[in-house]
Order: C-alpha cells, then sequence, then structure tokens
C-alpha cells in the first residue's frame, strides 16, 4: 500500500482529486488536513467530509489554520461557487472533523513513517510551512511532495502572474519551496489545452452513470461556468485532480527536470509569482523538480479509472 497525506482547501476540484485517491485500492490516505483558501477552514472541512462520506471511506479529516501567514484571507467563490462546491445538493452529513490541529497531525504522520509518506498539497501551502517551521525534521522523512502550485515560466490564473494557490499565501510556498523537501511543482498550465475536459469528455464521464462521476461534474458546475465566461477556455479545467493523478501515477508527468524555484513575496505586480531557474543562470542549487509536460490522454484514464 502506498500511503499519502492529503492537504487540501476543499472546493470542487480538490473534491475529485481526493475521491480519485480514496477509491484507488493501492493508496491508504492516512488522514486529509485543511487549510483555507478557496473557501474557508469550516466549509473545507465540510466539503471534505462529504467526500469521504460519499467514498464509504474511513478517513480522519484535521482542521488547520484559517488563514495565511501574513497576507488577508482571499477566498475563490467566485470560481466555486458559495460553498465551494457549484451549489450541488449534498447529503446530511454523518461524519465529524478530528480534535487535533492540521499541523500537528502532518508533523506526527510524516514523522510515523519515515520514507513512507507521499505528501500532496492541493492548496495554499499554509499548514505546511508552519509543519516544517515547528519540525524541519519532516524535509528530510517525507518521500515526497506533489505540489499543485505555480506555473513553471508561463501565466498565473489569478493574476497574469501567478497561480491562485501559491499567490494566496506566497510567503507559506516561499518557506516549503526551500525547506529541502523532495517537491515536484505541477503548475496549473498542465489542466489547459488537451486536459481540459471538453463537451464529449463530460458526456463519457456522465454516461459512466455512478455517484462518483456525478459528484465530480456536479460540483464543478460552477467552475465549468469560470472557465468558460472567466477565463475564456473551451472546457472544465482540473489542476487539483491534474497533481493527484501524477502523485498517483508518475508516467502521467512526460517530462520533469530539477531546477531552482524561488517565489516572489515583495512585488504586488508579481506577488506569488514561480520563478523558475531554468537554464541556471542563477548558479543556485536546484530545490524543486519541475513537471514540464503531461500526457493528456493518460490523465484523463487515470481519472476515468476512478469515477467507473
Amino acid at each position: 500500500m502506498r500511503r499519502f497525506l492529503i492537504d487540501t482547501d476543499t472546493a470542487s476540484d480538490d473534491a475529485v482529486a481526493i475521491l480519485m485517491a480514496l477509491r484507488t485500492p493501492d493508496i491508504q490516505v492516512e488522514a486529509i488536513t485543511i487549510v483555507a483558501g478557496n473557501v474557508s477552514v469550516k466549509e473545507a472541512t465540510r466539503n471534505a467530509l462529504h467526500t469521504v462520506q460519499l467514498c464509504g471511506a474511513e478517513v480522519p479529516v484535521y482542521p488547520g489554520v484559517d488563514r495565511p501567514l501574513v497576507r488577508e484571507s482571499s477566498r475563490a467563490y467566485f470560481f466555486h461557487g458559495e460553498d465551494g462546491m457549484g451549489g450541488m445538493s449534498l447529503p446530511p452529513l454523518r461524519l465529524v472533523p478530528e480534535e487535533e490541529h492540521a499541523v500537528d497531525r502532518i508533523i506526527r504522520t510524516i514523522r510515523g513513517a519515515p520514507g513512507e509518506i507521499t505528501l500532496v498539497t492541493l492548496g495554499p501551502l499554509t499548514n505546511v510551512a508552519l509543519a516544517v517551521r515547528k519540525a524541519p525534521d519532516i524535509s528530510s522523512l517525507v518521500r515526497e511532495v506533489y505540489v499543485m502550485g505555480g506555473a513553471a515560466n508561463t501565466v498565473g490564473n489569478v493574476t497574469p502572474a501567478a497561480e491562485y494557490n501559491i499567490w494566496c499565501d506566497p510567503e507559506a510556498a516561499e518557506i516549503v519551496f526551500h525547506s529541502g523537501m523532495p517537491i515536484m511543482m505541477v503548475g496549473w498550465e498542465h489542466c489547459l489545452g488537451e486536459a481540459l475536459l471538453e463537451d464529449a469528455d463530460r458526456e463519457q464521464v456522465r454516461a459512466f452513470g455512478t455517484p462518483y462521476a456525478d459528484f465530480t461534474l456536479d460540483s464543478n458546475s460552477h467552475a465549468l461556468k469560470a472557465c468558460l465566461e472567466w477565463l475564456g477556455l473551451t472546457g472544465l479545467s482540473l489542476p487539483d485532480p491534474v497533481t493527484m493523478a501524477i502523485a498517483m501515477d508518475r508516467s502521467v508527468c512526460t517530462r520533469s527536470s530539477r531546477h531552482y524555484v524561488d517565489v516572489e513575496v515583495h512585488s504586488e505586480l508579481t506577488r506569488g509569482m514561480t520563478v523558475v531557474d531554468e537554464y541556471g543562470v542563477t548558479n543556485k542549487e536546484a530545490n524543486v523538480e519541475v513537471c514540464w509536460e503531461i500526457d493528456p490522454a493518460r490523465w484523463k484514464e487515470v481519472l476515468y479509472g476512478t469515477l467507473r
């Protein structure tokens, strides 16, 4: 069994990524830790619990930090809907969150299984940054970290320069990127182009006729509208599920390389920009593995396999 720890600001695409992990037989999700971002911690916790409940899983959910390290909070209701789940009708919630704080649970999980835990981050990196500050030793104890965040020498989705998760708490991202953790950065650009769920793809998903397929589409109804009308895309973008697909199956990422990556924390114009030294001009040691290309067909195969 592969052992995953998921840190998330659970909204619609996060929920699908969580579902993917929970629906994969050889993955044991040790815990889901909650951070503020797309929605508040209270809302994100509720959305995570609903996802766990849908999957019939027994995975504990731990609320964490409800605001960035130094910035004001900035939610993404405009993209995911007022509840973060597209306003879909959710059944009564039977599960309850744990009392232990997410930061402490991250530390305890990684220390408890040295070299075994795959950490997948789907939101701002506030919880992880505080865990690293409190327990620096976990940086060398975690097996691997997949960060859904940033944009590798390309455009952003919340400003021209930055992707939302990093922009939301750039100071936290800076701490994590320089922590020594074995990080792969999966930028938001990998959910675009052929990786979008176009009309035919969504029709195929709906035709699966499972509650997991319906949940995927229904929870992302508001996100789809935002993709089409706000970003001008031709389909639904699912950055968190793409990152989860890579964590589940590395062959989804077809080209990657290690580079020095820093995060802009001073300029408001480029706040949260992930600056990738692709050609080594700074002569600084590489700290992040950057995903440059994915196999769109393979990513969709991984997704579909968990929805049928």
